[in-house]
């Protein structure tokens, strides 16, 4: 973010953070980086009583909810809705098409969340107060037409596909996890973290010495988004063995 967007996302969260003191107040949706930044200027003010929430378990577009204290966070009180688009199995919509198509009709990126896509079958999350104009409106995707309903089935169509990586590096450093990531040596690694080339769990993050543990998310720009699931154990050679997953 630059500056300026920096204090004005500062000052929704903190405006969100007030309204809550009385009643259930929420922003978003939000990206995996504006939580990200979201979790931390929270921390900063203390603030907690409050949760994020998409419309299911493992979103990555989410609101924040802040509660006032007698209220319990409640995934309820989310004012978003689920919304399925059926449409002909031979007919191929990707995410670019949706987004494009709601784009072109007005609806602005915040008001809506994830997209989850299949074959016949899209489930997406919007703002409660946008359902109806989608359901009204809303007869085709591109050149396919879609059929709206309100809510979704089990199971959701999967978020994501990976592709599994597994070999060995030196240490825990990001350094070395990038220069394995990207099939490239550790002075290029180094090059790409300095340049802001590389975030760690959504955050920028510019130390090559820094540690990567399992469970980390690194996005490295223009090679993609990877999970670190597992790091150890140790090679006869005092290397680390090291497992982990490309978003593709």
């Amino acid at each position: 973010m630059s500056t300026e967007d920096q204090a004005l996302f500062e000052a929704k969260i903190a405006d969100c953070v007030r309204l809550g003191e009385k009643r259930p107040s929420f922003l978003g949706f939000l990206e995996l980086s504006e939580r990200a930044e979201a979790e931390q200027i929270l921390h900063r003010m203390h603030a907690g009583n409050y949760m994020f929430f998409g419309g299911w378990d493992d979103a990555e577009r989410v609101m924040l909810g802040v509660f006032p204290d007698y209220l319990d966070p409640d995934p309820v009180l989310f004012p978003l809705a689920a919304l399925t688009l059926q449409y002909r199995k031979q007919d191929v919509l990707t995410h670019r098409d949706f987004l494009g198509s709601f784009m072109a009709q007005g609806v602005v990126r915040a008001s809506l969340g994830d997209i989850l896509i299949e074959e016949g079958r899209a489930v997406l999350f919007v703002k409660s107060e946008l359902a109806p104009h989608f359901q009204s409106q809303v007869e085709k995707i591109g050149r396919v037409g879609v059929q709206i309903t309100e809510g979704f089935s089990e199971p959701l169509p999967v978020a994501h596909s990976f592709q599994p990586l597994r070999g060995v590096v030196a240490s825990e450093r990001l350094d070395c996890f990038v220069a394995f990531l990207t099939s490239s040596g550790r002075e290029k690694a180094a090059q790409m973290i300095h340049g802001g080339y590389v975030s760690v769990n959504h955050r920028e993050t510019i130390s090559v010495s820094a540690r990567v543990n399992p469970g980390d998310i690194l996005s490295i720009r223009r090679y993609g988004r990877f999970i670190v699931d597992g790091i150890g154990p140790q090679t006869k050679k005092g290397r680390l063995s090291i497992q982990c997953r490309k978003y593709i």
